[in-house]
């Protein structure tokens, strides 16, 4: 019963829906990244963009005044990777915040000798666990251009991360997957990937997701639904799993759009 009156609502809020067909279009073509779906993935993108909307506060800071316009960009490209696992994949925070640029939080630590030190770090973005995605919009506003860099969904594969915890790179997976196969695809891929950028070498893949092994899910996030071919090429294995995990086959898509 639950249920029906929950899709009962989401229709109402998608009817309800004051964005005009103009306004759409204005942002997916902001976005090429958009162009590989088809029409019904683009409707459903849409539809979800809208409860998105419904359900999440968009807040400005450094005077940063978010418009509809901006929201609308950030908010297609949150739900791209939950286009199939559906918007309660998001549920438990309510923020999205957008700075002009980059920012520089500062922070305080404490080390081995127990001193208090403070030190601020150059960021684009940040996850919280349930708490809001921090996004800078010079960044967000160009991350659909198809360069195999994304930070909208490198933020929110870390939101998709953190639903079981703190994020390790290994989300809740979806009836059917086996944990098993993720943890070999992902743990030889990320031992594979720091040699490679330990010795230099060009994968077209971002070495910061040789930091950690969340930042190695996030950044492969990205790669998967902007380049594709690039993460099948390299890590083969990760990109059957990632396909499995967001139930999305971006590498079809791409062929597609190259041979019509």
């Amino acid at each position: 019963m639950f249920q029906i009156f929950h899709n009962w609502l989401d229709r109402r809020i998608i009817q309800r829906s004051t964005i005009t067909s103009a306004q759409w279009e204005k942002a997916f073509a902001a976005l090429p990244l958009l162009d590989r779906l088809t029409a019904d993935e683009k409707l459903a993108l849409r539809k979800l963009a809208i409860l998105f909307l419904h359900h999440k506060v968009f807040e400005g800071a450094q005077g940063m005044i978010v418009t509809l316009p901006m929201a609308l960009i950030i908010s297609l490209q949150a739900c791209l990777p939950v286009l199939k696992l559906g918007l309660e994949s998001y549920a438990g925070w309510s923020a999205v915040i957008v700075y002009p640029s980059g920012f520089a939080p500062q922070r305080d630590f404490t080390d081995e000798n127990g001193v208090v030190h403070q030190e601020r770090s150059n960021l684009a973005g940040e996850s919280w666990q349930r708490g809001p995605v921090i996004l800078a919009w010079d960044e967000s506003e160009r991350a659909g251009n198809i360069d195999g860099h994304n930070l909208v969904i490198h933020e929110f594969a870390h939101k998709l991360d953190m639903q079981n915890g703190v994020a390790n790179g290994f989300p809740p997976l979806p009836a059917g997957m086996d944990s098993t196969a993720w943890l070999e695809a992902f743990s030889a891929g990320f031992e594979d990937f720091q040699h490679a950028c330990n010795r230099g070498e060009a994968t077209g893949i971002d070495c910061y997701g040789a930091s950690s092994p969340a930042e190695f899910f996030a950044v492969l996030s990205e790669v998967f639904f902007e380049r594709p071919d690039v993460l099948q090429q390299h890590y083969a294995a990760i990109y059957d799993q990632l396909q499995k995990y967001y139930r999305q086959a971006p590498l079809a898509r791409m062929n597609n759009i190259g041979n019509l």
